[in-house]
């Protein structure tokens, strides 16, 4: 097959460490193109769900997520690729530090996207109670690694007074280009709970927060340095994924406030095959939509809305039903506690014995393997897909159809799995292996056919 090509100009915002300020920037310097006039593209490394939220939510700008664990380098240039395309500037916001992979290495890391992709990257670097030692930080991460795509640094927590000494010694010292600062302003922090930020619909003042962000970085930072250095990104080289066809189908996905944590690209890959999704509410809803032939419960937080969840008894009921009388369904994470027979104390859907309790820490958190151990809706024994774990909930059964594996060996059965069922805490992607969908998509067009002869 020969491969396509796209110019996408591109930037990535990275990151000295988490809480550096690099999703402040990022979305600072979103707001301010997008207030420019610039047509802008968002994308996110790792799997984290809330910041491309925020990327669509507060910006209305397209955003998807690159991650080097879950993709090989074609899929994350198709991706970046088909998201910039038609796009003035795509921004990339990064994940933990800059050369933070898995366990002690840069495997999955924001630097290991920056290479395959070819990205080039500013560096944001927390400069609050220092001031030459920023650039000792800066060599650091300048010179541990080759080939590491550094072109600028922006300083955030930082005063005019200590950027203006310090932008000249940068450029002459370190050879890379200062791209501004920006100063700590306090009405414009984003809340934070377990999973990391809160999502961007729960935030009522979001749009002035992001528009002070605007304003500030129209004072203090290089935007056109930016755009310039986004400029010279070279053309993506790379081949669309093959995606076969099949007759349409229609899948309901729970989409609310406690079912909020979908891939948008993994769901476009059902539409590709032939799905319609159908979203409905759990929480406002009495009943499953008519004439769904599959159901997808994603993650979120239903421990936050186990009360009104609870209280739904009618929808709980639908589901329950749905799913005894065979209804194919993918439920993950918080979907999958859903199911259980409470969560937080209350009522669930009680389709899967056992109780979704909170562990007061993260559990079985990081990438892992999912290996199925027999066959299932999803594939064959043996059939594999990466997949990630983020959660302080447990439930006291979790499934023994798969095993999860980790980079450094450790292992655990998870996953309750049949033929019209996955249910479990690993998210994973449908493009990371498109088989998975084809054969929740294959049950649900048995579904649909069964409809038919009953």
């Amino acid at each position: 097959m020969s491969k396509n090509t796209e110019k996408v100009n591109r930037v990535l915002i990275a990151g000295t460490n988490s809480g550096c300020g690099k999703t402040t920037v990022t979305l600072a310097v979103l707001t301010a193109l997008k207030m420019r006039g610039v047509s802008v593209a968002s994308a996110k490394c790792g799997p984290d769900y809330i910041d491309p939220m925020f990327h669509r939510s507060a910006l209305g700008v397209p955003s998807t997520n690159l991650d080097p664990f879950f993709f090989d380098e074609n899929t994350l240039r198709f991706l970046l690729a088909s998201h910039g395309a038609g796009k003035e500037l795509t921004v990339i916001e990064g994940v933990m530090g800059y050369y933070d992979g898995l366990g002690v290495t840069s495997r999955a890391s924001t630097y290991e996207l920056a290479k395959k992709t070819a990205s080039p990257v500013v560096l944001t670097v927390n400069a609050k109670g220092a001031s030459l030692s920023v650039l000792a930080q800066i060599k650091g991460f300048l010179d541990f690694l080759p080939d590491n795509n550094v072109a600028g640094v922006i300083l955030n927590n930082c005063t005019e007074k200590i950027y203006s000494q310090l932008a000249p010694e940068i450029e002459s010292r370190l050879g890379i280009r200062p791209l501004g600062f920006m100063p700590h302003i306090g009405d414009c922090e984003i809340g934070s709970r377990h999973l990391g930020l809160v999502t961007a619909d729960e935030i009522g003042d979001l749009k002035s927060k992001l528009s002070l962000l605007a304003e500030q970085a129209e004072k203090s930072l290089d935007l056109d340095g930016m755009i310039a250095l986004a400029a010279s990104a070279p053309e993506l080289s790379f081949e669309p994924p093959l995606i076969e066809k099949r007759e349409p189908v229609r899948i309901a996905v729970a989409r609310d406030r406690a079912f909020c944590f979908y891939y948008e690209d993994s769901l476009a890959v059902l539409t590709a095959i032939g799905a319609e999704l159908v979203p409905f509410s759990p929480l406002s809803d009495k009943k499953l939509p008519e004439n769904v032939h599959g159901l997808y419960l994603g993650g979120g937080y239903p421990e936050l809305y186990a009360k009104e969840l609870a209280d739904n008894e009618s929808m709980r009921a639908s589901i329950r039903t749905a799913l005894e009388n065979g209804l194919p369904c993918i439920a993950e994470c918080g979907g999958f506690m859903y199911l259980t027979g409470s969560v937080a104390g209350q009522p669930a859907v009680g389709f899967i014995e056992g109780n979704a309790f909170d562990t007061g820490r993260l559990s079985r958190f990081g990438y892992v393997n999912l290996t199925a151990k027999k066959d299932n809706m999803l594939c064959r024994a043996g059939g594999s897909i990466p997949a990630h774990e983020f959660h302080r909930w447990d439930c006291e059964q979790t499934g023994d159809c798969f095993i999860a594996e980790k980079a450094d060996g450790r292992r655990w059965d998870c996953v309750f799995a049949t033929d019209t069922l996955y249910a479990g805490f690993p998210h994973f992607h449908f493009l990371a292996e498109p088989r998975f969908a084809e054969g929740f998509i294959s049950a649900c067009i048995k579904e649909k056919h069964r409809d038919r002869n009953s």
